[in-house]
């Protein structure tokens, strides 16, 4: 196991390499300035040189590039050309809402995918199972910004159960905090909970298929047993890797739903940077980004083993 984390860590040094070169390249390559950006039209070309000189941007590319690699190296994502303040400051601020946010949207899919995914496999072409497939499917095709809305006016405007919009961190506030996550934490977490539940269904069916089912019902066991030590753990695997991926684009990807609920993430963090022409802001955010991404991709790696031995063993 050991040996497995070293390889996974040592083949990330060239993703993150090729990450920030290539962030950094389709930034510079983008239309726009980010003096002009700052600064008023009216300002003169002196004064926006100047600044230009100061903050190291009249510098050939790769210059630039070497210079924010060697902070990075020492652990300095560098400051934001709007307001001055260390990237990771500005960053660790904004992770807390968007892990939240995350964690409390992927347990509401696990909630309804493993039963409604468990259901659709057991009672296949059944009405249960052509309720949770359609389902399925409408949370596939259903936009987050459309579902977010429709939730908004029904749970925030008519019932007025929830408030739609602002956030309460719940370490502070737990009931208040709860509330202000919930309708953000639903819209991301039924639209994860569909591919989940498609998943699921799908990998229990194949191994509901296998020998070793069909002997473990020969010898008498009972079916939920099966299900449970047989079927269900075999499927798993699927499941996990869906869940993996989908973890690392949750805390960074949802963008829109941070917009349209106000949450103070990461999303709309790294889309206002981009608006700004925030070079090191965006960079650093991007780089956050991927070791998330990394760092999931390594869990489920580890949870291979755990689910299925042979995978450890080999």
């Amino acid at each position: 196991m050991a040996r497995l984390v070293l390889q996974r860590l040592a083949a990330t040094v060239p993703v993150l390499l090729l990450v920030t070169a290539g962030v950094f390249a389709l930034l510079h390559l983008t239309p726009g300035d980010p003096i002009d950006a700052m600064m008023a039209e009216s300002v003169d070309a002196v004064a926006k040189a100047s600044l230009r000189a100061e903050l190291g941007l009249d510098r050939p590319l790769p210059l630039q590039y070497a210079a924010w690699m060697g902070r990075l190296l020492r652990g300095d994502l560098g400051r934001s050309i709007r307001n001055g303040e260390p990237v990771l400051e500005s960053v660790s601020r904004r992770l807390r809402p968007s892990l939240q946010l995350a964690l409390l949207a992927m347990g509401v899919s696990l909630l309804i995918a493993f039963p409604a995914g468990i259901v659709s496999a057991v009672r296949r072409n059944t009405a249960a199972d052509r309720v949770s497939t359609t389902l399925a499917l409408f949370g596939i095709c259903m936009p987050n910004f459309l579902l977010a809305l429709l939730l908004i006016f029904l749970f925030g405007v008519t019932l007025r159960w929830l408030p739609i919009s602002g956030y309460v961190d719940p370490a502070e506030e737990l009931v208040d905090g709860l509330r202000s996550l919930a309708l953000p934490a639903v819209t991301l977490g039924l639209a994860l909970a569909a591919v989940v539940t498609r998943t699921l269904r799908s990998s229990m069916l194949e191994a509901l298929s296998e020998d070793y089912v069909r002997t473990a019902r020969a010898k008498g066991l009972p079916e939920g047993r099966v299900i449970r030590g047989h079927v269900l753990r075999n499927a798993l695997i699927p499941v996990v890797t869906v869940l993996g991926l989908q973890l690392g684009t949750l805390i960074g990807g949802a963008v829109i739903t941070e917009y349209v609920f106000a949450l103070p993430g990461v999303g709309r963090l790294v889309v206002d940077a981009v608006f700004a022409r925030d070079y090191p802001l965006v960079q650093g955010v991007v780089l956050l980004i991927a070791l998330g991404f990394i760092a999931s991709n390594l869990l489920v790696d580890l949870l291979y083993g755990v689910i299925d031995p042979r995978i450890r063993h080999r």
